[in-house]
């Protein structure tokens, strides 16, 4: 197999031409990225008998979570559209914010909602809503979307219960009540930039051509019944959220071990969560706003459809990540990352944001960059550890590009094409990485 830099510049290479054959070739992206992934793993010389293995890995791994969170997802968010509950909440944010800072409305619930549950989660509980406020109010999905998407990016890379977090605040041995306070003070304002004010500058540049079929799908509702009321339905959307909390305090509401504390855990869990507020959205959505039994098959059944391509092309996007794991340019970039010189917290948001361009992940990204990192910042002296948390959270959140999942999530849904998606998804990102990265020095002069 080839080693070294080399390994860097073949990947440079496949993912220009994967841009290329999606973006002015107009190929299917779920095609375009099983050719690339696996002509790149014969390119770097994998075993022949392993590239095709080491992509479905990937494939299974994504979508062996993410395919049930889109899918669960998907079936609530038809479940709020067919009720006229997305309505309700959109009406409500809509008279609250006023259709001028609605923007602002979905940055700010995303912000709280993807506090404790994970970005894919947040986004598909979320969407439905942004699609409704973008038809009521004639907004672009950029302008809605993204201060959506970037709140729970921010909340999802700098604040514990998320996994990558919590393991974060373990390896610095950093205080969690410390490292939640300081998150605030980073990152408010980094969602408020990379969000909100963002989004109103470049939706004035980027148009998406709306993808109708899953708008359609998680907006038309019927007319025939009164809509549910606005607590109810916020009730049934938060229902996730609260149990998700619920599960991550399992140990401080039972003792470890009992058949409480696993029972918490289990309904804690984001499929189950999901899967319960579904369940009760059969009720509070449909049968309490007239509906019967085939009406709520019909609607979750005819929620699938417009979904499946979305979790074909995560699922790939997973598996052009692993070749780029198995075939060892992720561990070339840790070792280039291991020889810079510099303060541990720029060092911290460095080493994850490399992984993470060449993993696509940001959980791996923190999660790696701790283990490397961590020894040096332990040995060093007047640095926080609670800072060091957020400094390589913000790394771990840097470029999203093709080998990310959320990167096609929002191309998808937001009906943006690939390019479009870089102008905004990933500046987007980007920005999250580099103002936390500065604030989080700035708060390093202060304290």
């Amino acid at each position: 197999m080839i080693q070294g830099n080399l390994l860097l510049i073949y990947a440079a290479a496949a993912i220009v031409l994967l841009v290329i054959l999606i973006a002015k070739f107009r190929l299917n992206p779920f095609v375009t990225l099983v050719i690339v992934s696996l002509t790149l793993g014969i390119a770097v010389g994998m075993p022949m008998n392993t590239i095709v293995k080491s992509f479905e890995t990937g494939v299974g791994n994504a979508l062996g979570h993410v395919a049930m969170v889109i899918a669960l997802g998907a079936m609530l968010g038809k479940m709020l559209a067919e009720s006229g509950g997305a309505d309700t909440i959109a009406q409500t944010m809509i008279r609250l914010f006023g259709p001028r800072n609605v923007h602002w409305a979905m940055g700010c619930v995303a912000f709280i909602v993807g506090l404790p549950v994970f970005w894919d989660v947040g986004f598909v509980l979320l969407v439905p809503i942004a699609f409704t406020i973008a038809k009521r109010t004639g907004a672009s999905m950029v302008l809605v979307g993204i201060p959506m998407a970037a709140g729970l990016s921010v909340v999802h890379g700098l604040f514990p219960p998320h996994p990558a977090a919590l393991f974060a605040v373990t390896a610095y041995n950093a205080d969690i009540g410390r490292t939640m306070l300081y998150g605030l003070a980073v990152g408010i304002p980094t969602a408020a930039l990379s969000g909100p004010i963002f989004a109103k500058l470049v939706s004035r540049y980027v148009i998406p051509t709306p993808n109708t079929a899953l708008m359609n799908a998680l907006t038309d509702a019927p007319r025939r019944q009164a809509l549910p009321g606005f607590g109810i339905t916020l009730f049934t959307i938060l229902l996730p959220v609260v149990l998700i909390l619920v599960g991550n305090w399992a140990d401080q509401l039972a003792p470890a071990g009992t058949f409480g504390n696993d029972a918490l855990r289990l309904a804690g869990n984001p499929v189950v969560a999901l899967l319960l507020s579904l369940l009760l959205s059969f009720y509070t959505l449909g049968r309490a706003c007239g509906f019967n039994r085939e009406d709520i098959l019909k609607f979750t059944s005819d929620s699938v459809a417009p979904i499946a391509l979305v979790t074909l092309v995560v699922g790939a996007g997973a598996g052009f990540g692993r070749i780029l794991m198995d075939s060892g340019i992720a561990s070339a970039v840790i070792g280039v990352s291991k020889n810079v010189n510099m303060s541990p917290l720029v060092l911290g948001w460095l080493v994850a944001a490399l992984i993470r361009v060449a993993t696509g992940s940001a959980t791996v990204a923190m999660t790696t960059a701790c283990g490397i990192v961590a020894p040096l910042a332990t040995a060093s002296t007047g640095v926080s550890p609670e800072l060091m948390v957020l400094a390589t959270g913000a790394g771990s959140l840097t470029l999203s590009h093709v080998n990310d999942g959320g990167f096609w999530l929002v191309q998808q849904y937001f009906g943006l094409t690939v390019t479009q998606t870089f102008k905004t998804w990933t500046v987007a990102e980007t920005l999250i990485s580099v103002v936390a990265l500065l604030l989080t020095l700035a708060l390093a002069a202060v304290i």
